[in-house]
Parts: C-alpha cells; structure tokens; sequence
C-alpha cells in the first residue's frame, strides 16, 4: 500500500527504458530518483525494445498459423496479420514459452546482483510490465481468428504470470498491465471481435487483476499509445479513462495497487482533468499522471500538475508512456527532470 505521508511512490516508471541492458536501468533510475520510486521495471531492453512487436514472432513460428496480411510499413505501429491454417481449425489451441517470465526472471537476477553490490536498496520492488492479452492478439491476429486465438494466449500470458511469482517473493514483485490497445477499441479506431465493448474490456481487465498471486502488487498503465511519440487518437478528456479505472478497481477481487494515466503535452484545461473528480480508487490504489514531458520540462508539468490537482488531489507523476522510443543519451536528463518535478509536488 503507498503511503500518501512520505516520498515513495511520487514516481511511476511506465516499463521500457532505452538503456544496454536491464541492469543499466535499474542502476540508472535507482540512483537518479532514490526515494521517489518504490519499483523499478527492466526497461524491456533488447527485443522487447519496442512493446509487443517481438510477440509477432510467437505467433509466426507457432505451427497452427500462416501469415494472412504482411506488416503495412505506413501503418501505426505496423505488424504482420497471421490467421489459423485450415488444418488448425477445429483442433485445440495453446501456446507454449512466450518469452516473457523468461526475460523477468533474468532480469531480477540482475537486481539481485546490484542489491549485493549496494547499487539498489533491497526494499525497491521489481516491477514486469506486460501487455494485455488483447494486445498483441488484436494487433496480429486475423479479426475471425480473435475469438478463438484470445483465450489460448491469454491462458499462456496467466502462465507466465505465475512461472515469475513463483520464482520471485511476492512481497518483491510488481505486475503492470499496460492497457493501450483497449482505448484504440473504445475510440473505434479498431474493431473489436466481443460486445459490449466497454464491458468486455473491463472484465477482461479485471480477471487480469484477479490473475495476479495475493501479494504481489498489481497496477495498470492505461495508455493512447507512443508511436513515433504520437497517440493513436488524441483523447478529448479523461472520461474514458476514469470509466475503466472505476470499473476495474470496483470488479477486483484483491486490491489495486496503482493505477497511471496519460496527460498530453498541450492539456492544462479543466475539460480535460474535470473527469478525474469521479475517479474512485479507495485509499490503497495510488494515482500517477503522466505529465512530464521532456519538451516543456518542469514549467510545462508545473502547469499541468496545478490544472490536475484541481480535480484529482494527490498523484505521482511519470511520463505518459515507456521511454524505450527515446534516443538513450536523453534518459538521464529526463529522469532527473522526473525527480525535480517530485520534490515540487
């Protein structure tokens, strides 16, 4: 549970971190924010680098799929559409290793290694992001296919979910759901292969939760994407944002540790946070706007953080998403410009 009286938990570090390596990562935000984070992702360096696209390989080795729709260069964030083989139709569907209790495991070794050498207080937590099941089955999955590949992957992913809390304390370990490909759904920028939407996404969102072992802290990154630094969709308010928090922490069977939204650059209106004021996320659940943008720096967040607190209250601050599409001679600047802005909330 975060504690409102001192400095943990005033930063939220979304996941990706362009650094050379997860030990990178850890050492370089450990030492630069210190007390203002109470966990630390890897920063999915390396094939991970670039969210779910390396997951477009699972699915292209995987023997029940054949691809249906090369990737679209000039798309968003482009991937290849893969569809089941005629001969897959009707036979059962699992998935093996995705890759990522994998990466998590030998990432926390390496925690384990700067925690030895001093370099990391023991009591940061570990922090794996991962990306909703509907992410990558939504982005690469033929839409007649969705129905039925969904599931399968989701099991698999919940698997993975567990193959980390088994072999790391619970009491050490965070899990993040980023939530992006969702809000893509709800502003009809894709079509969805379930109804009710809104319902179908919080469910979903829930039974994730519920999915994580008790004691292990569990939050959402509920994101508008960050290709090429642009969202899918600018969104108009925080409306829809609230609306899924609320029905999520409501649906819960165990609590909600975090839940971080986005702030564009150029919102210091009222029309944009006045939603924030139904937010209901009970004393237990922390709030993280993502408002620091290296462009304006602490004057611009500054103006953000005075339009937000008119409706939300207390918050932490990150960015709006991971930072793995930043050049990496930038990361450094920016999460001491994290840090400034902290200590002037």
């Amino acid at each position: 549970m975060e504690d409102g009286g001192d400095r943990r938990g005033t930063i939220h570090l979304v996941g990706s971190v362009p650094l050379a390596s997860a030990q990178d990562v850890m050492r370089t935000a450990s030492a630069l924010l210190g007390p203002r984070l109470r966990r630390v992702p890897d920063g999915e360096t390396g094939v991970r680098a670039n969210w779910i696209r390396w997951q477009s390989a699972v699915f292209q080795r995987h023997p029940a799929f054949e691809v249906a729709v090369p990737a679209d260069p000039a798309a968003y964030s482009p991937g290849s559409h893969v569809r089941l083989r005629p001969a897959a139709a009707d036979a059962p569907l699992a998935f093996g290793p995705l890759g990522y209790a994998e990466a998590a495991l030998a990432s926390y070794a390496s925690l384990g290694e700067l925690r030895r050498a001093g370099r990391v207080p023991r009591d940061l937590r570990f922090q794996v992001s991962l990306p909703t099941p509907l992410a990558p089955v939504t982005w690469f999955v033929a839409p007649e296919d969705q129905p039925r590949v969904e599931p399968a992957y989701e099991a698999a992913l919940l698997a993975e979910v567990d193959e980390i809390a088994r072999a790391i304390p619970h009491e050490d370990l965070s899990i993040q759901w980023d939530v992006a490909v969702e809000f893509a759904l709800l502003e009809g920028l894709r079509p969805a292969h379930f109804r009710p939407l809104e319902d179908g996404i919080c469910s979903r969102l829930v039974r994730l939760a519920n999915g994580v072992p008790p004691g292990v802290e569990v939050g959402f990154h509920l994101c508008y994407g960050d290709a090429d630094h642009a969202h899918f969709k600018e969104p108009d308010d925080t409306a829809k944002l609230v609306r899924v928090a609320n029905a999520v922490v409501a649906g819960v069977a165990r609590p909600i540790d975090w839940i971080h939204l986005p702030v564009p650059r150029g919102r210091t209106d009222a029309a944009y946070f006045s939603p924030l004021a139904g937010l209901s996320l009970g004393a237990e659940t922390r709030l993280h706007l993502g408002l620091v943008h290296l462009t304006d720096g602490a004057a611009g967040a500054e103006r953000r953080i005075r339009a937000a607190r008119r409706f939300a209250g207390d918050f932490g601050v990150g960015t709006e998403c991971g930072l793995g599409r930043r050049p990496p001679a930038t990361i450094p600047r920016l999460l001491a410009l994290h840090a400034e802005i902290a200590d002037a909330l």
